[in-house]
């Protein structure tokens, strides 16, 4: 059975460099909740010189909360953020010999996307208008959002912590993060198994990014898993 791993990058972190060659699929921070031209242009062009193919991360325009304040905005607002975004990517990556496979929201954009229509609709129209598939959590309205307009890849989140509705427990509260890397791995499973799960994604501002990468490695190919990139 084949599963992506995946890992948001270009957002400042120092663990890029050492976690790129053991993940398939980058999200690359566009620059609005953090990342600059010269960041994504070198994650860019890091990525497709190891064959890891690259997504645009687009989000709020929140630097200060680093894009996970949930900020009040108008769908067309939202279309307009994420189409300047992908399309800055898309030149960066165009530039670097290489072209973008998906879309990833980032952060609350992400969260509030896979739960309220205002938000998924824009994020959907984005992803739909460059062609790209959309990646976001299984069973949320962002998936449903996505039938008939663009391609959807069911995501899970081998560092974070689950509610029982299957939505992401919030940074604000105790449970939202898993510590221990081969918990991650039990988590991770759970997730393809029970979910659906095709991707799977480690923060690339976790400072364990590298150990729970190299742990899921590890944990997903003794399981009978291969690592390849979703198709």
């Amino acid at each position: 059975m084949l599963i992506d791993l995946n890992c948001d990058l270009g957002e400042g972190a120092g663990s890029d460099a050492d976690v790129l060659p053991l993940i398939t699929t980058a999200n690359v921070a566009c620059g609005f909740h953090a990342g600059d031209p010269a960041t994504a242009f070198a994650t860019v062009a890091n990525a497709a010189r190891l064959g890891v193919r690259v997504g645009a991360h687009p989000g709020f325009p929140d630097r200060e909360d680093f894009g996970r304040r949930e900020l009040e905005r108008t769908e067309q607002q939202v279309y307009e953020d994420c189409i300047y975004q992908i399309g800055a990517l898309a030149g960066i990556a165009r530039a670097c010999g290489t072209g973008l496979s998906h879309v990833k929201a980032h952060g609350a954009l992400y969260n509030m996307a896979c739960r309220d229509d205002r938000y998924g609709r824009p994020v959907v129209a984005a992803a739909a208008l460059f062609g790209l598939p959309l990646l976001g959590l299984p069973g949320s309205r962002i998936e449903a959002l996505s039938a008939g307009q663009c391609p959807f890849f069911a995501e899970g989140f081998a560092d974070r912590g689950y509610r029982p509705d299957g939505t992401l427990v919030p940074r604000s509260e105790p449970g939202a993060f898993v510590h221990d890397p081969a918990e991650a791995v039990r988590q991770a499973l759970m997730l393809v198994h029970e979910r659906g799960v095709r991707t799977l994604c480690v923060h690339g501002d976790n400072p364990q990014a590298l150990a729970f990468v190299r742990a899921l490695r590890e944990g997903l190919t003794a399981a009978g898993f291969e690592i390849q990139p979703f198709a």
